[in-house]
């Protein structure tokens, strides 16, 4: 067993769904996070405001699954990342899981 997780902008939220569903990974959290690609210092003077986001609406995918659904999901993935016409791939990370109950 490992764990995947998988970072998505908003504008492709439906799409992760959709791979996740391809890859037969049926059971998964997600959470709604702010994605930045500057330095941290900047967006803070960049904004007196704290009601004011400085990062990008993305969300942020995660699976207890086996190896087998995982590495379906990431070829899903990168034949998802060819076709963009953006710098915002979904991106995703595999981690192993040492133990668990």
């Amino acid at each position: 067993m490992k764990l995947v997780i998988v970072t998505v902008v908003e504008e492709f939220h439906k799409e992760a769904l959709r791979l996740f569903k391809e890859a037969k990974i049926e059971s998964f959290s997600s959470s709604d996070i702010d994605g930045y690609k500057e330095a941290p210092s900047l967006l803070a003077t960049s904004s007196w405001f704290p009601s004011i986001k400085g990062g990008s609406e993305s969300h942020m995918f995660f699976s207890f699954t086996e190896e087998e659904q995982i590495e379906r999901l990431f070829h899903l993935i990168a034949e998802f990342n060819t076709n963009l016409e953006t710098n915002n791939p979904i991106r995703g990370v595999v981690l192993p899981i040492e133990k668990y109950i």
